[in-house]
C-alpha cells in the first residue's frame, strides 16, 4: 500500500547490536524488523516485503554469507539490497566473498550512524519509488484493462490504426460485427484489409483515414461499406478519432485513430422501407382524392338535380369509406366478400331480409374490394330506386362461386316492378360496367321484364395476357345524354389528336378521357398495363400520351422509354412525387393527382405545342 511503512530487515544474534541498530535507524516512515538468526530472518523474508537486509557476518549456525546466498536463490528475496555489518577486521577476500553473494556495501563495526542512516535512507526512497510505481503501474493496468473491457463489450465495433495506416488495435466487439478475429487483423495493412470493399469504396476510405492522420486532433463520422467475413456487403457509420503525431511529455507522441464502427445495414432498410411506405401512401391516399374527385365529377355531370347529386355523392362516399376501414383491419393485405357486403347492409344499403346470399369464402385484393364496394352500393341503389327494392315484397339474389381463380357473380332481382330498359345510361350504370375493366372482369347486365339481372366474370389470378389481345385500343364507353348543364367548354380547341390514356384506376381514366374529348382531341384506351400501352404505341402510334406513374404496382418505364424513343411528347398523371419517376424522364411535365379540369386542359395544350400541333 502506498502509506505503509518501509521495513528494513537486520539479523544480529547480539541483542544488544539490533537494540543499537533500532535506536540509529528511528526515521519516519520506516519500520525496523530485527531477526537473532539466519533461519529467523529466512522466515520473516517469506511474509513481508523489504527495501534493504542489514545482515550481520559472524553469527552462529548460518552466517551472513550464507543467508545472503539463500536470498539470492529465492525468487521472492533476491531483489532486496544486502549491506553486511561486521565487527571482524576483514580482507579482501572476505568482502570479496561478500559482494559475490550479492552484497551492495559491507560496513565495518563500529557503524558510523550519520554514514548508516544516509545509506539505508538511498534504498529506502528507492523502495518508495518502486512501490510509487508498481502503484502507477496497477492503476493503468487497472485502466487500461477497463478500457479493454470496454472495447471487447461494446455495441460497436472498436478498432485502431496507426499514422502508417496498419492496425494495431482489434477488439472482440470489431470481431463480433465484422467476423474477422484480432491474429488475423492485428499488424494488417488498412489497404489489405478484407472488410474494405475490394469493387468500391477501399480507396475513399484510405484517403479519408490519411486525412484525419494530417489533420491535427480531430472527430468525424464518414459513412462507408464494409464486407463482412461471410461475404455480405454491410452498410456502416465509422465514428473517428485522430491523434496527430507530435511531441508530448518531452517524448514523440505517435498518430493513430481510434475507430468505431456502427452497422446501419437494418437501419438504412428501415428507412428505405418508411420511404417507400410514405410514398406508397401518399400515392395511394392521392388515387383515392382523384377517384372521389372523378365520381365527384361524372356525378355531377350526370345528376339530374343538386339533391340527387348529394344523395348518390354522399352514398358512394360512405361506400368507400367502409371498404377503406375493413381494409386497414386488414394492413391492406385482402377484404373478404362477404364482409363487403355486410358493411353495405349495415349502413343500409340493402335490408337483411331482403338479400340473399350463396357462395363461399372469397378475399378480394385491397384495389378490387374498393371497386367491388362501389358495384354493390351502385345496384343497391339502383334496385331502391327502380328495382325489386323500391317496394315492400322484392328480393335480391346475390350468388356467387370461385372455380380456377375465376369469380363468377350474378345480382338478380325478384318480386319487383315491372322493368323496362333505360332511355339514357347514367353514370351508376357505367361505373358497374367499366370500373373493373382494368382487372380483366367482363360485367353484363339483363333487363327483363321479371327483374333486373346483372353478372360477372372476374379472374382472381392474373392470366398471361396475349400481345395480340390488344392490338386494337379497348372501347371507349358511349358518352350519355346530358339532362343537366353541358360539359364545360375550353376557349382554347385542341386539334384532332390522338392521345393515349395509361391508368390503372377506371373512374380516373373516364375523367381524363372526358377532359381530351371535350376540348376536341380523340381519347385512346385507357391502357391499364404496360403489355397494353406498349401494343397501343406500337400499332396505334398516338400523337401524346399521358402515363399514370405506376400500374397496379408495375413500373411504367418502358412505355415511357418507348413514347420518348418515338419522339411523342408525353406527361406523367401520378400520385407519387418526382422522386419516383422513371429513370431519366424526371423532367417530363407531371400532373399531380387530384387534378382540376383547367390543369388537364393546359397539360394537354403543352403536349399539343410540343407535338407541333396549332391550338386553336
Amino acid at each position: 500500500m502506498p502509506n505503509e511503512s518501509i521495513r528494513i530487515l537486520a539479523v544480529d544474534d547480539i541483542r544488544e547490536n539490533l537494540v543499537a541498530l533500532e535506536a540509529a535507524l528511528d526515521q519516519p516512515g520506516v519500520e525496523l524488523v530485527t531477526a537473532a538468526s539466519g533461519f529467523e530472518a529466512l522466515e520473516l523474508l517469506l511474509k513481508h516485503e523489504f527495501a534493504l537486509a542489514l545482515l550481520d557476518v559472524q553469527m552462529p549456525d548460518m552466517d551472513g554469507f550464507e543467508l545472503a546466498e539463500l536470498m539470492r536463490g529465492n525468487e521472492r528475496t533476491r531483489g532486496v539490497p544486502i549491506v553486511f555489518l561486521t565487527a571482524v577486521a576483514t580482507d579482501e577476500r572476505r568482502k570479496f566473498r561478500g559482494f559475490e553473494t550479492g552484497a551492495v556495501d559491507y560496513l565495518l563495526k563500529p557503524l558510523d550512524i550519520t554514514v548508516l542512516n544516509s545509506k539505508v535512507a538511498v534504498f529506502v526512497e528507492l523502495a518508495r519509488q518502486r512501490r510509487e510505481i508498481a502503484s502507477q503501474r496497477d492503476e493503468l493496468g487497472a485502466a487500461l484493462g477497463r478500457l479493454r473491457a470496454h472495447g471487447d463489450n461494446s455495441p460497436l465495433a472498436m478498432l485502431e490504426i496507426d499514422s502508417t495506416l496498419r492496425i494495431v488495435g482489434w477488439y472482440r466487439s470489431a470481431e463480433r460485427m465484422v467476423g474477422y478475429t484480432a491474429a488475423e487483423m492485428l499488424g494488417l495493412a488498412l489497404a489489405d484489409a478484407p472488410f474494405l470493399p475490394s469493387n468500391g469504396g477501399r480507396e475513399e476510405f484510405l484517403a479519408g483515414m490519411n486525412a484525419l492522420l494530417t489533420g491535427g486532433d480531430r472527430r468525424a463520422m464518414q459513412q462507408h461499406r464494409f464486407t463482412h467475413a461471410d461475404g455480405t456487403l454491410r452498410e456502416g457509420e465509422w465514428y473517428c478519432s485522430s491523434l496527430a503525431p507530435s511531441l508530448a511529455g518531452g517524448g514523440l507522441r505517435p498518430g493513430s485513430v481510434m475507430i468505431e464502427l456502427l452497422d446501419v445495414t437494418e437501419r438504412r432498410r428501415a428507412e428505405d422501407t418508411q420511404r417507400l411506405l410514405i410514398g406508397e401512401l401518399n400515392h395511394r391516399v392521392k388515387n383515392t382524392l382523384a377517384t372521389v374527385q372523378a365520381i365527384a365529377s361524372q356525378g355531377f355531370r350526370h345528376a339530374r338535380s343538386e339533391k340527387d347529386f348529394q344523395d348518390a355523392f354522399t352514398g358512394r362516399l360512405q361506400a368507400l369509406s367502409r371498404a377503406h376501414s375493413m381494409l386497414s383491419a386488414t394492413t391492406w393485405e385482402s377484404a373478404r366478400l362477404r364482409h363487403l357486403i355486410a358493411d353495405q347492409v349495415a349502413i343500409g344499403a340493402v335490408s337483411e331480409d331482403r338479400l340473399l346470399l350463396a357462395g363461399p369464402d372469397v378475399d378480394l385484393p385491397p384495389e378490387l374490394a374498393l371497386r367491388f364496394s362501389l358495384i354493390f352500393h351502385e345496384l343497391a341503389t339502383n334496385a331502391h330506386k327502380h328495382g325489386a327494392l323500391s317496394n315492400a315484397t322484392g328480393t335480391v339474389h346475390l350468388v356467387w362461386r370461385l372455380e380456377a381463380g375465376v369469380l363468377e357473380l350474378e345480382w338478380a332481382e325478384h318480386g319487383g316492378p315491372p322493368v323496362a330498359p333505360p332511355e339514357r345510361r347514367g353514370f351508376g350504370s357505367t361505373l358497374i360496367e367499366h370500373s373493373m375493366a382494368a382487372d380483366g372482369a367482363h360485367i353484363t347486365s339483363d333487363f327483363a321484364p321479371e327483374g333486373v339481372r346483372w353478372t360477372m366474370t372476374l379472374p382472381l389470378v392474373a392470366p398471361v395476357e396475349d400481345p395480340a389481345e390488344h392490338e386494337a385500343p379497348l372501347p371507349i364507353p358511349a358518352q350519355p345524354a346530358y339532362d343537366s348543364a353541358p360539359p364545360f367548354q375550353p376557349a382554347d380547341t385542341l386539334p384532332p389528336l390522338r392521345i393515349l390514356v395509361v391508368e390503372d384506376e377506371p373512374l380516373v381514366a373516364m375523367e381524363l378521357m372526358m377532359e381530351i374529348e371535350d376540348g376536341g382531341a380523340i381519347a385512346i384506351g385507357p391502357a391499364t398495363s404496360c403489355e397494353q400501352a406498349l401494343a397501343m404505341i406500337r400499332d396505334g402510334r398516338p400523337d401524346a400520351a399521358l402515363l399514370d406513374g405506376n400500374l397496379n404496382g408495375e413500373k411504367i418505364d418502358p412505355v415511357a422509354d418507348m413514347l420518348a424513343a418515338h419522339d411523342t411528347p408525353f406527361a406523367f398523371v401520378s400520385g407519387y412525387d418526382r422522386d419516383h419517376l422513371p429513370q431519366g424522364h424526371g423532367a417530363r411535365p407531371m400532373l399531380g393527382k387530384p387534378f382540376i379540369g383547367a390543369d388537364v386542359r393546359s397539360m394537354l395544350r403543352r403536349l399539343a405545342e410540343e407535338a407541333g400541333a396549332a391550338v386553336r
